[in-house]
């Protein structure tokens, strides 16, 4: 994940200190792993060595310190080529599904029956995306669909492990 230019892009609109960062992060994939708060310190902290934000303001406001980071002209440079390039394909990634599947045929289990409860896994999952009402004030309805989709992609996929394991299973008798 690219979680420094996702930093940057969170910071586009204005200075911010790192719990509004992890905040508008989690504001912005509200379906996904929340994002840590040390991975955001730790993320500031490198964007801020390599010169694409810089500390703006310390304040307490009554509180724990909080340091507030701008983006700085290489830090909008940095987030615009970020943003303009393409994403490859990953091709060869083989994902921990995937990885079951051929495990659980491999050490001689029931691929079938896995089969089904992955399938159940995502059917339920893809109704709980679907359940959530659409902020119509936020990008998150894309999200939801990007994720929906992926899932719906390996259902197609389950289905057609199930049907060629069926098959070499009748060929094999």
């Amino acid at each position: 994940m690219a979680t420094a230019e996702l930093v940057l892009g969170l910071l586009h609109n204005g200075p911010a200190h790192g719990y509004d960062v992890k905040r508008g992060h989690d504001a912005w994939f509200p379906d996904s792993r929340p994002l840590a708060f040390g991975q955001v310190y730790t993320t500031l902290s490198r964007l801020e060595r390599d010169g694409l934000v810089e500390v703006v303001d310390r304040g307490s406001e009554g509180g724990p310190e909080r340091t507030v980071y701008a983006l700085t002209p290489q830090g909008r440079e940095h987030l615009a080529h970020w943003l303009a390039e393409p994403i490859q394909p990953a091709l060869g990634a083989v994902d921990e599904m995937v990885r079951k599947v051929v495990a659980t045929i491999r050490t001689g289990e029931d691929a079938s029956a896995f089969l089904a409860r992955q399938r159940s896994s995502h059917l339920r999952r893809i109704r709980e995306l679907k359940a959530v009402e659409s902020d119509s004030d936020s990008s998150s309805w894309l999200v939801r669909d990007y994720m929906a989709l992926h899932l719906d992609a390996d259902l197609r996929w389950l289905d057609n492990a199930l049907d060629r394991i069926t098959e070499q299973k009748e060929t094999s008798r």
